[in-house]
């Protein structure tokens, strides 16, 4: 699961970034550029809630 999630996360990253390069800004350009932003959000999201515990600390 946690694979998945980073490959998801590097992938919108990485399709943001190319989409600022190769694409003229234009309504399609907005909305795959949000797209992408919200697979980086909730891919990160996921990431965060699926971490493990720290050693030493205390879980209440």
């Amino acid at each position: 699961m946690k694979a998945l999630l980073w490959l998801v996360f590097f992938g919108a990253i990485a399709a943001n970034v190319s989409l600022n390069f190769l694409m003229e800004e234009n309504a399609l350009h907005i909305v795959l550029s949000v797209v992408s932003g919200v697979f980086v959000l909730a891919s990160g999201t996921g990431l965060w809630m699926l971490r493990g515990g720290r050693r030493g600390e205390a879980h209440g």
